[in-house]
C-alpha cells in the first residue's frame, strides 16, 4: 500500500501543481458562463441592416400599415409595379412587396409576391409573414362578421400545477423542468469527466511504456500496484477539479444574483385557485427557476454524484490502463482497442437524454441499476429523488463490478506492460487475461 501511495502523490502533485491545471481549473467556470452569454447574443441576434421596403396594396387587407422588425421600414405606394421597379432600379428601395388580389376567405394558403435581386433574411422572412397572417386573419374575422375579442378567448392556455399531498413535499410547476436540466447537465459533465481523465491515465501508461521508463518502474514496484497508484493519482486530480468547480460555479450564480439584483427571498406566491391563470415576468420566472435550485436537496445529489464519478471513474480508467499497457509503438492501435471500452459509455449518455424526459420510464430505471451505465444515468436521475432501494442496488452492483474490472485489467496490466513488438489483438489479450505468473 506504501508503494501504491507513493505512486499516487506522483502522480497527482505532477497534475495538480501543473499551470495548465491550475489555469483550466480556474477559468472552466468563468469560460462557460462566458460561453452560454455570447450564446445568447449570438442566438438573439439577426438581421440589423436597415431596409426600406415598397408596399403596393391593392387588396386594401393592410389598411396602409404594416409593423414586423425593426429594421423593415415599410412604405406604402398607389404607382403601378412598372413605376415601382423604376424606383427599385434607382436604388431607393430594398424590394417591393405586392398583394394583389385579397385572399379566399376559406383558403388556408395566401401567397403575396416580394420583388428584389437581393434575399432577405430568413427571420426577415418570417417576420413578415407573420405580420400579414394577423392582417389576414382579421379581413376574414369582418368578412364573416365575428368578433376578434371572443375569437381570442377561444384559446385557452392550460397550466399543469402540481400539488402534493405529504406537506414535507414541495413541487411546483417549474420543478420536473429544472430536475431535467440539473440531470442533464451532470450526465452530460460526467460523460466527458470520466472520458477525460480515463485517457489521461491510458496516454500516460503508453508513454512510460514507449519511452522504456517502465521498465525502470516494475523493477521498484509490482505491475498491479504501478496501475492503481496510476488510477487513483488522476482519479484524485478530477475529484480536487470538481471540488474546486463545486465552489466556483455556485459562487458565480450567487454574484449574478447581486450583480441583476435579483432578491432570493422575493419569490412570488402564486394563489391556489388561479395560478393557470397567472403570467410572470421575465424576472420572476428567474427568481423562480433559482428558488427551485435552491430548493433541491443537494446534500443527497452532490455526494452521490461524487461517489457515481469515483466509482465509475474507476472502472473505465482500470480498462483503459489495461489498453494502454497493450498498445505498442504504434498509438493508432488504442483507437481499436478502446472501441469497447467507448460504447457502454456513449449508450449511457444517450439513455440518460431519455431519462431527462422520462426519468422512471424501465430503461431509465434499469439502466441505472446496471455496471458501466449506473455511472452517468442515475446521476441524471437523481434530481428526480428516486426510490432509495434502487441508489443501493445500483451502487452495491456497480462497486462489485468495479471491483471485478479492476482485477481484470490488472491482469491484462501484469502482461501487457512488459510486451514490445508485438500487436495486441482481443485473441491476445484473452491469452493475459488467464495467464499465470507469479507477478
Amino acid at each position: 500500500m506504501s508503494k501504491i501511495w507513493l505512486i499516487t502523490q506522483r502522480e497527482y502533485l505532477t497534475r495538480v501543481l501543473n499551470k495548465t491545471f491550475i489555469l483550466t481549473t480556474l477559468l472552466t467556470p468563468l469560460g462557460f458562463l462566458i460561453f452560454f452569454i455570447v450564446l445568447g447574443f449570438i442566438m438573439n441576434t439577426g438581421s440589423d441592416k436597415v431596409k426600406n421596403i415598397i408596399v403596393s396594396d391593392r387588396t386594401g387587407i393592410l389598411g396602409g400599415e404594416l409593423s414586423s422588425r425593426d429594421n423593415l421600414v415599410f412604405e406604402f405606394s398607389n404607382s403601378t409595379l412598372k413605376d415601382l421597379f423604376l424606383v427599385y432600379e434607382k436604388g431607393e428601395v430594398a424590394g417591393i412587396l405586392e398583394l394583389s388580389s385579397p385572399p379566399d376567405t376559406l383558403q388556408k394558403k395566401y401567397v403575396i409576391q416580394y420583388y428584389a435581386d437581393e434575399q432577405l433574411g430568413i427571420d426577415e422572412i418570417f417576420a413578415i409573414e407573420k405580420a400579414i397572417s394577423k392582417k389576414v386573419r382579421n379581413f376574414k374575422l369582418k368578412a364573416y362578421k365575428l368578433d376578434e375579442k371572443v375569437i381570442a378567448s377561444l384559446d385557452t392556455e392550460v397550466t399543469l400545477e402540481p400539488k402534493t399531498i405529504k406537506k414535507e413535499k414541495n413541487i411546483t410547476s417549474l420543478t420536473t423542468i429544472v430536475s431535467s436540466v440539473i440531470g442533464g447537465i451532470v450526465g452530460y459533465a460526467l460523460f466527458f469527466i470520466i472520458l477525460l481523465y480515463g485517457s489521461q491515465v491510458m496516454r500516460s501508461v503508453m508513454e512510460e511504456k514507449i519511452n522504456r521508463i517502465i521498465e525502470v518502474l516494475i523493477s521498484s514496484v509490482k505491475p498491479f500496484e504501478l496501475m492503481m497508484g496510476k488510477v487513483l493519482g488522476v482519479g484524485l486530480v478530477g475529484l480536487t477539479q470538481i471540488g474546486i468547480w463545486i465552489i466556483l460555479i455556485p459562487a458565480l450564480f450567487f454574484l449574478g444574483t447581486l450583480i441583476f439584483g435579483i432578491d432570493m427571498n422575493a419569490v412570488p406566491t402564486l394563489p391556489a385557485n388561479n395560478a393557470a391563470e397567472q403570467v410572470l415576468n421575465q424576472q420572476d420566472k428567474i427568481v423562480q427557476i433559482l428558488a427551485e435550485l435552491k430548493g433541491l436537496n443537494w446534500w443527497k445529489i452532490l455526494p452521490l454524484t461524487l461517489v457515481y464519478f469515483f466509482l465509475g471513474y474507476f472502472a473505465y480508467s482500470a480498462l483503459f490502463a489495461a489498453v494502454g499497457s497493450a498498445v505498442g509503438e504504434d498509438i493508432n492501435e488504442a483507437q481499436s482497442l478502446t472501441m469497447p471500452i467507448m460504447l457502454p459509455l456513449i449508450f449511457a449518455v444517450y439513455i440518460g437524454f431519455s431519462a431527462v424526459q422520462a426519468p422512471d420510464s424501465s430503461l431509465a430505471v434499469y439502466a441505472s441499476m446496471i455496471p458501466l451505465l449506473s455511472s452517468i444515468v442515475m446521476p441524471v436521475r437523481l434530481p428526480f429523488d428516486p426510490p432509495i432501494w434502487q441508489i443501493i442496488v445500483s451502487i452495491s452492483s456497480l462497486i462489485v463490478f468495479t471491483i471485478f474490472l479492476v482485477w481484470l485489467a490488472g491482469r491484462i496490466y501484469r502482461v501487457g506492460i512488459l510486451m514490445y513488438g508485438k500487436k495486441a489483438t482481443f485473441k491476445e489479450i484473452w491469452k493475459w487475461m488467464v495467464y499465470k505468473d507469479n507477478f
